[in-house]
């Protein structure tokens, strides 16, 4: 089993199962959308508050946004494993030499 699968399936465990399923995509989007502004939080402070950068502070909270990010997908039934192929072809297609900013600015959607 891929290891994102794997994560998905042990994140799951310990999701709330008593919620009906419109609300827990709420819950979930919602989770996640607070967990990723935890980040940007904690990174404002590094940036501009002169707060000195701690990985595990930043781990920690890259992990509560994959636990959103995997449970969320996990009820609309994608694999985690899924989501990641499909982002790397998107990039790569995007970005084939890797990134460039010319292609950036001159990006179709």
């Amino acid at each position: 089993m891929d290891l994102f699968d794997q994560y998905q399936k042990n994140a799951k465990k310990t999701l709330n199962s008593e919620v009906e399923e419109p609300y827990l995509y709420a819950n979930l989007g919602m989770g996640l959308a607070g967990e990723a502004g935890e980040v940007c939080d904690y990174l404002k402070k590094v940036v501009f508050h002169g707060h000195s950068l701690d990985k595990d502070k930043v781990c920690d909270e890259l992990g509560d946004v994959l636990w959103y990010l995997a449970n969320l997908a996990d009820i609309i039934d994608i694999p985690l494993s899924e989501v990641a192929e499909k982002n790397i072809k998107k990039l790569q297609k995007r970005y084939p030499n890797g990134f460039e900013q010319i292609r950036s600015q001159q990006r179709v959607e």
